[in-house]
């Protein structure tokens, strides 16, 4: 595989090893979790499920501040240092995400990315900071919304350019980069596995550090210590890269 230029990773079930919808849920989450568990399948259309959730939830501020906390407790193992290595090494990294931008800011910047390279669907809040809604008019909140945005991205995206993720939305990104790679040390799906150009399956991220990096070996020691264990994680996972 090449060097990238750009990776770009969701978040739920890959930064971090979550749903933060489930982890909303309270009292529906069962109902929530059979709903998303179908979005990620692509057995339902997101935005056949994306609104229903949000009105048994109704997270306000101070919730989404707490699942802010809960992503970056929770993040994948390696997760922030192999993004933190990869912009170091000069790729440019991205968080797309279906998921709300407020819980999702955090757990991008706890591994570095800054705000202007993030986007996820946003929410509003009352005086008090209770839930007043959610951006309707987001991509990301409708199946195909990731492949509109890295259209929408285009030109400001450094190719070649690779994507990262666990579910259906992610893989539907494919046609607008040059490489998906589906995650599945937290959870693997099948339809996603067999539409990827590369499966990672060791519970870490390091191996896309390898993936993004190829033979170009990082030269500070401590990213090249991250760097050999990723690519024996890819070693390990037994022919990650589909032919």
């Amino acid at each position: 595989m090449p060097r990238f230029n750009t990776v770009v990773f969701d978040c739920d079930s890959t930064l971090s090893t979550i749903e933060g919808i489930d982890e909303l849920a309270a009292g529906h989450r069962e109902e929530i979790a059979r709903l998303t568990d179908a979005a990620m399948r692509g057995e339902v259309a997101l935005e056949a499920v994306y609104g229903r959730r949000l009105a048994l939830v109704r997270p306000g501020r101070d919730q989404l501040t707490a699942l802010g906390r809960r992503y970056v407790e929770t993040l994948v193992p390696d997760a922030a240092e192999t993004l933190r290595a990869l912009a170091a090494e000069g790729v440019e990294v991205r968080v797309l995400s279906g998921g709300l931008l407020p819980a999702v800011l955090a757990v991008a910047r706890a591994c570095g990315v800054p705000d202007h390279r993030v986007a996820a669907v946003d929410v509003r809040f009352d005086a008090t900071g209770a839930y007043a809604g959610f951006d309707e008019g987001s991509p990301l909140a409708r199946s195909g919304g990731k492949l509109a945005v890295l259209r929408a991205w285009g030109a400001d995206m450094p190719r070649p350019a690779m994507l990262v993720g666990d579910g259906a939305t992610d893989l539907e990104g494919r046609p607008a980069v040059d490489c998906f790679v589906a995650y599945a040390g937290v959870v693997a799906r099948d339809a996603v596995v067999q539409g990827a150009d590369a499966v990672v399956r060791t519970p870490s991220l390091a191996p896309v550090l390898a993936l993004a990096l190829g033979d170009d070996a990082p030269a500070d020691p401590a990213r090249r210590a991250l760097w050999e264990r990723g690519r024996a994680g890819l070693d390990a996972g037994r022919s990650p890269v589909h032919p």
